[in-house]
């Protein structure tokens, strides 16, 4: 494959990667491709802050609304589509901007993570067993079988865990024997990390959180319940989406009480999976880190010249 080499954005949620993103494309030609697992749907834009298309300033963005919220996500069939748009924008001689904090499919597209696609029959069978015993019962049974998966996945995180589970079925080796060599990156990709300091991060996701209740969540909700949110495996269990449709009732109804708790359990879900990203990229060494909170860039100035220099400075 020939053309320029891509640019990875990466980092846990709320640090400021699509607008870095976004500056980044504008300042070097680029055309940002989607790493958020959850953006990939159709009608789930409040919840995932999503950018508008009036918000995109016009910077062509790819693997966004992809899949109808009744289709299962796939790392390897992203990995599939992925890697055929990198390579058309590399051929029109712009630079492939990978934008997102899901860790999978970053590593997939940046390693070549070769995971197993899902088996409906397999997903199927232990998606039946979540139902009939919940989360902690199946990461109990992960952990007998997987312990090393077990740890590094949460108790409480259902998607995960089924997943490990029908991986290590199908493989008949354990999950994290899948996982790739942090090694030379794919195209020669530099990696950017953007990050802020927890305290502020913190207050930030309250903030993002509260807004996207009152732009609408819950009616965002309501209408992809309608198109059968409910029925989905992994677009019903999204940070945010979850929680609201836990509080609903048969008619969809939820009241101020019901409310309140799912706006804070979202902001719980929300700085516990931003902790597990930082863990993810934090171990890579190969991320060149960009910091966004206020104090950084009083002292350091725009965090787009930043990175460019961060990017003159790498091989």
């Amino acid at each position: 494959m020939t053309g320029r080499a891509p640019i990875a954005v990466v980092g846990p949620t709320g640090t400021g990667k699509s607008e870095l993103a976004l500056d980044l494309a504008e300042r070097l030609g680029g055309e940002v491709v989607n790493c958020d697992a959850m953006q990939q749907y159709r009608g789930m834009d409040i919840g995932t802050a999503k950018l508008t298309p009036a918000e995109r300033r016009g910077v062509p963005h790819h693997r966004l609304d992809v899949l109808d919220v009744t289709e299962t996500a796939s790392v390897a069939d992203y990995r599939r589509e992925a890697e055929r748009e990198i390579a058309e924008i590399r051929d029109r001689g712009h630079v492939p901007i990978l934008c997102g904090g899901s860790m999978m499919y970053v590593q997939a597209l940046v390693d070549g993570w070769e995971i197993p696609d899902t088996d409906p029959e397999v997903r199927a069978r232990y998606e039946r067993r979540l139902e009939e015993i919940g989360v902690r019962a199946l990461h109990d049974e992960l952990a007998r079988i997987d312990p090393a998966a077990a740890r590094t996945i949460l108790p409480t995180d259902p998607r995960r865990t089924v997943r490990a589970l029908e991986v290590v079925e199908l493989t008949g080796r354990p999950f994290s024997a899948s996982r790739p060599t942090i090694g030379e990156p794919r195209w020669g990709t530099r990696l950017l990390g953007v990050r802020c300091a927890l305290p502020e991060l913190d207050e930030r996701l309250v903030t993002r959180t509260a807004k996207m209740f009152e732009r609408g969540l819950v009616e965002e909700i309501r209408g992809l319940v309608a198109v059968g949110l409910r029925e989905g495996v992994t677009a019903r269990r999204a940070i945010g989406y979850a929680q609201v449709l836990e509080e609903m009732d048969d008619r969809l109804v939820i009241g101020d009480d019901g409310l309140a708790r799912a706006e804070e359990r979202t902001v719980i879900g929300t700085r516990r999976y931003v902790r597990r990203q930082r863990s993810w990229f934090g171990r890579d060494h190969r991320i060149a880190w960009v910091d966004t909170d206020a104090g950084a860039v009083a002292s350091g100035g725009p965090v787009v010249e930043r990175a460019l220099d961060l990017l003159r400075e790498s091989p």
